[in-house]
């Protein structure tokens, strides 16, 4: 049996999570969902320098 979700089920899942959790506990978990994924995408492209490489170039200019 294919597992099919329309539009009122999806509301009333929502409705169902709202009460569960509070709107001002949904947000700050969306806000912490974003930055996690925005930390992943600037790990696998590479902009983030390790904390290693941090200190080497932090003695270098000393």
């Amino acid at each position: 049996m294919p597992f099919r979700l329309g539009v009122p089920e999806l509301l009333i899942v929502l409705v169902i999570v709202v009460l569960l959790f509070g709107v001002g506990r949904l947000t700050k978990i969306a806000g912490e969902l974003g930055g996690g994924i925005r930390a992943f995408r600037k790990g696998v492209q590479g902009d983030e320098v390790n904390d290693d490489e941090k200190t080497e170039e932090d003695e270098s200019k000393k």
